[in-house]
């Protein structure tokens, strides 16, 4: 109950479960080009109140200015885009702006590996902390400066992320609220910016995400503004489309709702798509394209997309790791074991799978035990019954015991008892 409180306490930036593994359908090749849904937002925006002067955030010159170096953030040129960033903070020392974007480059060293590595924790609070600093400065000075408020929304959301994230409880708490206290006074810089809406487009669809599935938050949820899902989308597709600094992050979260919350996977594919046009070397982007291409049977194209990553894996580009691997091999695995009868390679990319989840200690990997299983049935095929003995009892000692895994491997076993 506690977690569930402190997901509900950090609403602003949640990152829920990754695409749920569906049976992959006939192999078919993505030719299609790749939009983002248009909308009517006549309900979106609101008019800006205050002083818009001196606002980086808008500033079209700042933004032509940092372009690439955004560009390289996603693309995992971390050096590249640190660099531009720290020639930022040097001509706009007081700025929150070039701390919170040194911040958000950290966090995205942290993201590929399922927000497991602790290595970049400190500096990424580090920077956070200044952009609340520098932020709070602003804001106290004009407490209708909206770009303050965005930037102490943005900050003490993401730290939120990380404590909860860290089982930091009391720190995530109170980050929440703060962000949440500041989402509320950056509204009236919706209509200025779609930058400012960003914040408000994950809390409306998430407070009602949430109340449609955690009953016990309910009475929690009641402290809280009212929401609205489908406006939410909305917001994030107009943030997506007409975004700069934030466009990414609102199709991140679009591909996360379109392919775990709402089980559209054929849009989900599509923002995924252009997500890894645009960020070719992400290997986030990378990998969830993978799988959400193997899920959806585009097996031809899940083929070539996984076989670059684990030759991205190889070359050990940045952000290229075992969990990366890890689902690439099992794309690879199944590929060759169902479509190709090629044993040799299946097995090949299997034992990969095993080795990868084993890296990341993640035993519990639906990939893990299913590649176990796979193991053993193409050693049963190819009548090595002692390999497929050795295997199925691995799969018996690891599965719940009324599990369709469970019961094959113990027909096996019970049929094989003299091996």
């Amino acid at each position: 109950m506690k977690r569930f409180l402190i997901v509900a306490a950090s609403i602003l930036f949640p990152l829920f479960a990754s695409a749920q593994e569906q049976a992959p359908q006939a192999d078919t090749t993505l030719t299609d080009s790749v939009a983002m849904p248009e909308y009517d937002f006549s309900e979106v925006e609101v008019l800006p109140e205050g002083n818009v002067k001196g606002m980086l955030l808008i500033n079209k010159d700042i933004q032509y200015e940092l372009e690439g170096a955004v560009d390289n953030m996603y693309n995992f040129k971390y050096e590249r885009a640190e660099k531009q960033f720290k020639s930022l903070r040097r001509r706009y020392p007081e700025h929150p702006m070039a701390y919170f974007l040194l911040g958000l480059s950290n966090w995205w060293k942290i993201v590929p590996t399922n927000i497991q590595t602790t290595q970049y924790d400190d500096l990424f609070f580090a920077y956070m902390d200044s952009t609340v600093q520098k932020a709070n400065v602003l804001y106290n000075q004009d407490n209708k400066n909206f770009e303050a408020a965005f930037f102490l929304a943005a900050a003490h959301g993401f730290e939120a992320r990380l404590h909860s994230e860290r089982s930091n409880w009391r720190k995530a708490t109170v980050a929440s609220k703060r962000a949440l206290e500041f989402m509320e006074k950056a509204k009236s810089g919706n209509g200025l910016s779609p930058e400012f809406l960003f914040g408000e487009a994950l809390f409306n669809y998430y407070s009602i995400w949430i109340h449609e599935n955690y009953k016990l938050l309910r009475p929690v949820l009641a402290f809280f503004p009212s929401g609205d899902k489908r406006l939410g989308v909305k917001q994030l597709s107009h943030v997506a489309n007409n975004g700069f600094y934030t466009a990414t992050e609102a199709k991140f979260f679009l591909m996360r709702i379109y392919a775990n919350e709402e089980g559209n996977l054929a849009d989900a594919l599509r923002v995924s798509q252009d997500l890894i046009t645009r960020y070719p070397d992400n290997a986030y982007f990378h990998r969830t394209y993978a799988r959400l291409l193997f899920v959806q049977g585009h097996f031809t194209m899940a083929e070539r997309v996984s076989l670059d990553i684990l030759d991205k894996l190889n070359n050990q580009m940045p952000g290229y790791e075992a969990i990366s691997g890890r689902y690439a091999a099992y794309v690879l695995a199944y590929i060759n074991h169902n479509k190709y009868r090629d044993f040799s390679k299946a097995k090949q990319h299997y034992r990969q799978v095993i080795k990868y989840t084993e890296q990341t200690g993640e035993k519990n990997s639906g990939y893990y035990l299913s590649s176990f299983l796979n193991l053993a049935r193409i050693a049963k095929e190819e009548k090595d019954m002692k390999e497929a003995k050795r295997y199925y009892t691995i799969v018996i000692n690891n599965s719940e015991k009324k599990s369709a895994n469970f019961k094959e491997a113990r027909t096996f076993l019970k049929e094989n008892k003299k091996i």
